[in-house]
């Protein structure tokens, strides 16, 4: 293992994104660990375990577990939540679209997320025969939980995130795929499409699609227009991404008492109604050995393997510990509390996957580096579920666990014969293990490694932080493979998109709930390029879709100053873990 005693951050720009976002007031590194550790622990024994692999940053909770757990403050430990059901009524009924909404601000306010299907809202124009009046449409509505979404942020506590969701044959597809084709319009909510398995079979087979709201059929169109429409509003403004909907039905481990059709606004978690979003990251590059030196091209490298016994290990202390903020935490709204304890998902994803890939010698994106990504990803399933049994036999399986539900699942079906063996003696504690976050800010406080999937953006960059009294100091962040490892890995505008497809498609089946990952599209890439991105996502079994074009109409929101000049084509961004917009650097 690569030799790091100090607790924390070694660099003083992430140490100051760590305080601004996770600590409490005059509270330092160590001092954070311990309150974490302390909160999540189970005895004395894991409680050393978990605060050596905090402390070491071989694994980190996502930024609500710091900010919440054994703080002063109230809120949840879960980043993200989905809204339950909204019913077709503005003010009628627990599910009614205020009530959603109350419930939505309430979320919001408590610092987790939110996402929403708004499809089960009757489309513009169409009869309220109670009030003898006609309704504006699911996006009108969308533009009221934008708005009141908006007062939250305000507040300063943190951006409000929201998504929302439409189905692909709703009658006001249209308008919803065109919503955010202008600036300053749904700025809190990020949109996705679901399209089902029928609207792809009839778009292969050239083949009428209908639109339908419960049993009436409003049309039929040309299903290729709509899916240029889709394209097209993505290749220019971003919006909407894309969510295989039947297929994430197909593969989720619950599929036999739930039914999903949202996510949390990241898309790295899909969610049934009132579902919340528990994360956590080990941070690969910290299970890096040093294997000494050699040349290569004449350069004297420092050459690297990597521990995956140590991996295993720490995979179990963070399913332990997860899956204690379930029943330690607080909740903006009892329903959650209620779908949280009954299934006990959580979200255990990675970190650092370039800087550990590249650093042993793999090249992002190639057949070398997918190989890798695949291992560690199997280690942290297999792990995952198998912690998850062990658990079940000192705690108790989740109560909506079946075997003979839950062994049909394709997940399940993955697994090894002893783990499956396992499951079948003891049953499971959770009923998901893994997703991959975009792990924004724990990744820069974590000096700086490279973000969930994604490649590195920039070996070099300034950037401000803000500080505690409101003022604001620039720091100067190094890439960790760049800085710590002495390597040179590849920058965004080195990626090509078979790189970035790869991986998506290497990660997609290993995951059991989803991965949130954005493929980034040079100016080199062509519309019809852009649009086989889609359907090579779709072929492959992946769950969604996300792209992202900085020449497109939104453009940069602003840009990175890089030590070294880019190609024009090399333009790169991704999402700002701070402002949860989308950054360009040039």
């Amino acid at each position: 293992m690569i030799a790091n005693h100090r607790f924390g951050p070694v660099t003083a720009g992430a140490d100051a994104i760590h305080a601004q976002k996770h600590r409490g007031p005059h509270e330092d590194f160590r001092e954070a660990v311990n309150r974490v550790a302390t909160a999540l622990s189970d005895s004395s024994h894991h409680y050393g375990e978990l605060r050596e692999a905090i402390g070491l940053q071989k694994f980190s909770p996502a930024g609500r577990i710091w900010s919440a757990m054994g703080s002063e403050k109230r809120v949840t430990g879960f980043n993200c939540y989905v809204s339950g059901t909204i019913e077709d009524s503005l003010l009628e009924g627990k599910g009614s679209i205020m009530t959603r909404l109350t419930e939505a601000m309430t979320t919001l306010r408590m610092g987790g997320g939110i996402g929403y299907d708004f499809s089960n809202l009757r489309p513009r124009g169409a009869l309220i025969r109670k009030l003898a009046s006609h309704s504006c449409g699911p996006v009108r509505f969308i533009e009221m939980f934008d708005a009141a979404a908006g007062c939250i942020a305000s507040t300063g506590e943190r951006r409000a995130a929201q998504m929302g969701v439409l189905r692909v044959d709703h009658p006001d597809v249209f308008e919803f795929v065109r919503a955010k084709q202008k600036l300053n319009y749904l700025t809190c909510f990020n949109l996705s499409v679901l399209v089902t398995d029928e609207f792809m079979e009839c778009l292969a087979a050239k083949r009428s699609f209908k639109l339908r709201f419960e049993n009436q059929v409003y049309g039929e169109i040309d299903p290729e227009t709509l899916w240029e429409a889709i394209m097209r509003s993505t290749w220019d403004w971003g919006d909407p991404g894309v969510m295989f909907i039947d297929r994430v039905n197909r593969a989720n481990n619950l599929n036999y008492v739930e039914t999903i059709s949202c996510s949390n606004p990241c898309g790295e978690q899909v969610l049934p109604p009132y579902g919340a979003c528990l994360l956590g990251s080990l941070n690969l590059p910290k299970f890096l050995t040093n294997q000494g030196s050699g040349a290569v091209d004449g350069k004297v490298v420092r050459k690297y393997g990597f521990d995956w016994e140590e991996l295993a290990a720490t995979v179990a202390i963070a399913v332990r510990a997860l899956d204690n903020v379930i029943d330690r935490t607080i909740y903006p709204l009892y329903e959650q509390e209620q779908e949280a304890k009954a299934k006990r998902r959580m979200g255990l994803g990675i970190m650092g996957l370039a800087n550990a890939g590249e650093a042993i010698g793999y090249p992002y994106g190639s057949r070398e580096f997918c190989a890798f990504t695949t291992r560690a990803l199997e280690v942290i399933r297999n792990e995952s579920y198998r912690a998850g049994a062990a658990l079940a036999k000192e705690k108790g399986a989740f109560a909506k666990f079946s075997l003979e539900g839950y062994q049909r699942g394709e997940q399940f079906q993955a697994l090894p014969e002893d783990v499956q063996g396992l499951i079948r003696k003891n049953g499971l504690r959770n009923s998901h293990y893994t997703s991959i976050a975009p792990t924004g800010t724990i990744a820069i406080a974590a000096d700086n490694v490279s973000s969930g999937l994604e490649p590195v953006v920039a070996y070099e960059y300034d950037r401000q932080v803000m500080r505690g009294d409101g003022s604001a100091e620039s720091f100067h962040f190094t890439d960790y493979g760049y800085g710590q490892l002495g390597i040179e890995g590849k920058r965004l505008q080195d990626v090509s998109l078979t790189d970035h497809i790869d991986v998506l498609k290497t990660c997609a089946p290993l995951i059991d709930s989803s991965v949130s990952k954005t493929i980034n599209v040079a100016r080199s890439v062509t519309f019809e390029q852009f649009k086989s991105i889609y359907l090579e996502a779709y072929e492959a079994g992946c769950k969604s879709c996300t792209t992202f074009r900085p020449s497109g109409k939104k453009g940069g929101i602003f840009a990175i100053e890089e030590k070294e000049t880019a190609a024009e084509e090399g333009e790169a961004c991704y999402i700002d873990p701070l402002t949860n917009e989308k950054v360009c650097a040039a």
